[in-house]
């Protein structure tokens, strides 16, 4: 062909754009925005009682009181996903649920209620980190290179 569209197929071409524009979901982006900010400032808000909670009832040191609030959040994130609840929340919270470590939570046990029909070792054990997998290796490698600048960084101070 020499490049040139014949009208035909501008025709059928804006046809098309205009099919994919009717069909295409409408986000209201502003809202969606707002939604995942209360909620996942409201998760946050849940973490930081737990931490105070550990500190004036329990008489956690502020370690302590994070290790514990890590502890409860990440159960709190799986005991729902078990129940299917987190997924309730996550439709109306949208990025606000993934974010905190909640989210975390969700994704190693979903993946790992979705394989274990597959067994404990292949199912279970093999995929649960299917998608939390590539958090830990970024994160921690991340990590690994910004500790290694700060430790080159020092040496010349």
């Amino acid at each position: 062909m020499n490049g040139w569209k014949t009208s035909r197929q501008r025709d059928i071409e804006q046809r098309y754009l205009a099919m994919v524009e009717r069909f295409t979901p409408n986000h209201a982006m502003a809202m969606n925005i707002t939604r995942a900010f209360l909620w996942g400032g409201a998760i946050c808000v849940l973490g930081e009682a737990v931490s105070e909670l550990g500190k004036a009832y329990l008489g956690l040191e502020t370690a302590d009181a994070s290790a514990f609030t890590a502890i409860v959040m990440v159960f709190l994130g799986a005991f729902l996903t078990g129940l299917g609840q987190y997924d309730k929340i996550g439709k109306h919270a949208g990025a606000g649920s993934i974010v905190p470590i909640t989210g975390f939570a969700n994704s190693i046990v979903s993946a790992a209620m979705e394989f274990r029909r597959e067994g404990l070792v292949l199912g279970v054990g093999a995929r649960m980190f299917i998608i939390a997998g590539p958090v830990l290796v970024y994160g921690i490698g991340s990590s690994v290179v910004v500790g290694l600048i700060a430790w080159v960084v020092g040496l010349f101070r």
